[in-house]
């Protein structure tokens, strides 16, 4: 039984959390990257980082507008403060998605270009 349940859990992906320079270093590198902000629409329209998609987490229809995504897409994500957007990555990681990022400290630790 404990084996059965440490291969289960070795085999489970990981959440993979990055400082805001390696995240914008990957993503900057990644040809496949889509960018995505899973704060309110609000806070989106305050501030953001460019080229980013805004898909609320706490909207209803956010696992509906998150299964219409291309899985074969390495997506980064970030939100306030990381806590958000940690959740993201774990239910897109449900939904079959492969290579997801979360932004650790979120914006407030991003040290790269913000538009306003």
């Amino acid at each position: 039984m404990t084996s059965f349940i440490s291969s289960f859990l070795k085999n489970r992906p990981n959440v993979q959390n990055l400082d805001a320079e390696n995240f914008k270093e990957k993503l900057e590198k990644n040809e496949n990257a889509v960018l995505l902000d899973v704060r309110t629409p609000q806070e989106y329209h305050d501030v953001r980082i460019p080229n980013s998609i805004n898909l609320d987490l706490m909207d209803p229809y956010f696992i509906h507008e998150i299964e219409k995504l291309d899985k074969s897409k390495s997506y980064y994500i970030y939100c306030r403060s990381g806590n958000r957007s940690y959740y993201a990555c774990m239910e897109m990681l449900k939904l079959g998605f492969t290579e997801v990022y979360n932004l650790a400290d979120g914006i407030i630790g991003w040290n790269g270009e913000l538009e306003r």
